[in-house]
């Protein structure tokens, strides 16, 4: 038996401008392969056979290529981070993969049952219960009723959602619709798991669960593909990543190099990027009253991306308001370029709250003395209500100074292993958004 559970070959993904790929001309061949491909039993997805060859269609302004040519193994076992930024590929291909959506060139082998967990609820029927949602998405995945109810009680408990198994999930929040669908593709005993940055959607919590449980599943050596733009669970889950740009895979080989890479990438577009804080935004709520508009470091004049060793340094944070927000916090991580944390900010451990009535502030964290070493400098910020809630607004991995050795120093400053907690730090509400960048 092969040892390769997904073997992906020429893969590529074409869509009109504005809007899907159409169906072709011939609406009979269309469903004609669709149904042959529900039965087919070589366990391989292929483009629809009558479409057009890829060099033939690469010269047509109506479409854009969301893959172009992808050639992956991924091996029985392994556990591999899908990494890139925004528009590169990474949902394009999961789709694919977990056949939601069929490729328009190339062909993917599968060695294994696969479950998948692309966004809240997929393979849900909202009309029916949590119960029979469970059993549902077994049948799907070729399990006999009586696997099923082996391991029911134990995926209720995980999901955290007893009281409510027998509710229709159209009732369910967003948090136990995503509890229960992870719980369901966890605990099915899939041969290859694939999941999506669904998990932010769960509280900090359920997200150091379901890792937990990602650890597991991959320890049983089963095959896991996870995506994400926290590049903290990337290093910590996975044992190989793969870089996607523009729908190429731009590197692929040990998590360590390729989250490198795509960090260091990330830092040298900071300039060509700074205006648009979309590039680095997850998850934003539209409902929020609070978007982040500007992160900098340096002063209300002047912006300074470069800092010496220990030197104290402000950073400014630009929000609108769109309704008046009371009691909120801000959170501030500081990673380095292998995205480790190196500290922790929490406005409130500093009784600083934010009271801010709608219309644009300038906020500033000013730090004394941190003692980093030579590098680069990423930060993820968030804005929430609570240290329980969701955040009404996040940026990840956005690159932010680099600290550097004025010459005169020859040993560098010990901090403590992990993130530091560091309490000499002052936080305000300056009047002035007078900064430029």
């Amino acid at each position: 038996m092969s040892d390769v559970a997904i073997r992906i070959e020429n893969l590529s993904k074409r869509y009109r401008y504005g809007g899907a790929a159409p169906l072709s001309s011939n609406l009979r061949a269309d469903i004609g392969d669709w149904v042959k491909g529900m039965f087919r039993r070589d366990n391989k997805h292929h483009p629809s056979s009558h479409e057009i060859h890829k060099e033939h269609l690469d010269e047509s302004p109506e479409y854009f290529w969301a893959l172009h040519d992808i050639n992956l193994d991924i091996k029985q076992g392994e556990v591999v981070g899908i990494i890139g930024r925004n528009g590169a590929g990474k949902s394009t291909l999961l789709k694919i993969l977990s056949r939601i959506t069929p490729p328009t060139t190339g062909e993917i082998t599968y060695h294994g049952r696969v479950a998948s967990l692309l966004e809240v609820g997929t393979g849900f029927h909202r009309e029916l219960t949590g119960r029979e949602n469970v059993f549902l998405n077994g049948s799907i995945l070729s399990m006999k009723r009586r696997e099923i109810t082996k391991r029911f009680d134990e995926i209720v408990a995980f999901a955290e959602v007893e009281k409510f198994i027998d509710t229709p999930v159209k009732f369910y929040s967003s948090g136990m619709y995503v509890r229960l669908a992870f719980a369901v593709a966890a605990h099915l005993e899939p041969e290859i798991l694939i999941i999506d940055e669904v998990l932010a959607v769960g509280d900090a919590a359920f997200q150091k669960k379901c890792l937990g449980k990602m650890q597991e599943v991959a320890g049983q050596g089963r095959t896991v593909l996870f995506v994400s733009h926290n590049m903290g669970a990337v290093s910590s889950l996975t044992n190989r990543a793969v870089l996607l740009s523009a729908g190429r895979i731009a590197e692929q080989g040990s998590t360590a190099r390729v989250v490198k890479r795509y960090l260091a990438a990330a830092y040298e577009a900071r300039d060509a990027f700074r205006r648009d804080l979309d590039f680095y935004r997850r998850d934003r709520s539209s409902e929020a009253p609070v978007r982040i508009t500007r992160v900098e470091i340096g002063n209300a004049a002047e912006v300074v991306p470069t800092i010496g060793i220990g030197a104290d340094f402000t950073l400014l944070i630009g929000v609108e308001v769109c309704r008046e927000l009371r009691g909120a916090n801000l959170t501030v991580i500081l990673k380095d370029i292998e995205s480790r944390r190196v500290a922790v900010f929490f406005s409130w451990d500093n009784d600083f709250t934010l009271k801010l009535s709608p219309g644009s502030h300038l906020l500033a964290m000013s730090v004394e003395s941190l003692p980093l070493t030579p590098g680069e400098y990423f930060a993820d910020i968030g804005i929430n209500q609570s240290t329980h809630t969701k955040a009404f607004d996040v940026v990840v991995d956005l690159p932010l100074f680099t600290v550097t050795n004025n010459g005169q120093i020859t040993q560098w400053p010990e901090r403590p292993w992990g993130s530091m907690h560091w309490d000499r730090v002052r936080w305000q509400c300056l009047q002035t958004m007078g900064f430029r960048g």
